[in-house]
């Protein structure tokens, strides 16, 4: 995978997005900047040492105004509730920042993600003077309302904002629903482990033509005649 992305690519892309996906696929091509943090000093004390790295997240491919628009958005989609908590309780924009980053997402990917993200800030400055982000819930909501359903079915103008929605919603859910307050929102049970499993019930096994007496023999299916 090449470190910048291909323009040929960015522009299959883009010829299908707003212009101002053009600046950030710009963006993209420009390595992050880790935030400046003062030098530690041989004597430094104890009250003043600087967290430890590992302790704060460090971004792959999201800017610092994407990530705060990946974050409200995503909790637009899956709020706090009193059952479970939101998408970000979930980390569910970490995961969607190191899908974002690895060998196997395709470089179109990464330019419709960042042309999404600024579709959005755009028409909410179109229609509120604010940033995504910035926005009240129901300013938000108001958007989403308009680009919720399928892309084909959104005024022309709206469409390319509903097929970046569409897909970032999907992207959505798999993180919530991977994680482990995805998993106890479902209720899933799997992975447990099941002490009064007593095994294969006998007609299935009979049905197979196994048994856990012979379990390396084949024993003939009922109702086969033999010989």
């Amino acid at each position: 995978m090449s470190e910048n992305i291909n323009r040929r690519a960015a522009l299959k892309v883009l010829s299908v997005l707003p212009l101002a996906g053009v600046v950030d696929a710009v963006e993209a091509q420009q390595p992050a900047q880790p935030p400046r943090t003062p030098h530690a000093t041989p004597n430094q004390p104890a009250g003043q040492t600087a967290p430890p790295a590992a302790s704060v997240p460090k971004r792959k491919f999201f800017t610092a105004r994407e990530w705060r628009t990946v974050g409200v958005l995503a909790d637009d989609i899956i709020p706090r509730d009193d059952r479970s908590g939101s998408a970000t309780d979930a980390g569910v924009p970490a995961y969607m920042d190191h899908h974002m980053s690895v060998q196997e997402t395709s470089d179109e990917s990464r330019v419709a993600m960042r042309g999404g993200l600024r579709w959005l800030d755009t028409e909410t400055r179109r229609r509120f003077n604010v940033a995504y982000h910035q926005a009240s819930e129901a300013q938000r909501h108001q958007i989403l309302d308009d680009i919720a359903g399928p892309a084909a079915q959104a005024p022309p103008a709206l469409r390319p904002g509903a097929a970046f929605f569409n897909t970032f919603r999907n992207m959505v859910a798999s993180g919530f629903f991977s994680s482990a307050i995805g998993w106890k929102d479902l209720q899933y049970q799997g992975n447990v482990f099941n002490p009064n499993w007593q095994g294969c019930p006998k007609p299935a096994l009979d049905k197979l033509g196994v048994s856990y007496d012979l379990m390396t023999t084949r024993v003939a299916p009922q109702g086969t005649p033999t010989r």
